[in-house]
């Protein structure tokens, strides 16, 4: 009995034109957003770091903005953030 490799797979089982994260918007099902306070923020970057979904952008060192288009809601930014400077907030229907 000869085994077979993984380029001797059919080409049935390749997955083309898979779309890539910036093409799939993820954050339109999320039930919370996070509310930013810039006024409390001392910019660690602890929210960036956690965020899951790479939502929070940062330039020259500082919180530039929360991408909702991709942010899930998981509220891990508003947890981890020392100063508070982020609360979840319902979503409006």
């Amino acid at each position: 009995m000869k085994f077979k490799s993984w380029k001797d797979l059919p080409e049935g089982a390749i997955v083309r034109d898979v779309p890539t994260s910036p093409e799939f918007k993820t954050g339109d099902w999320k039930s919370r957003t996070p509310k930013y306070i810039p006024e409390k923020c001392t910019h660690d970057l602890l929210c960036w770091l956690y965020c899951p979904d790479s939502a929070i952008h940062v330039k020259d060192g500082k919180i530039e903005k929360f991408d909702l288009d991709y942010c899930k809601g998981c509220g891990i930014c508003a947890s981890i953030c020392p100063q508070d400077a982020i609360e979840m907030v319902e979503e409006e229907v």
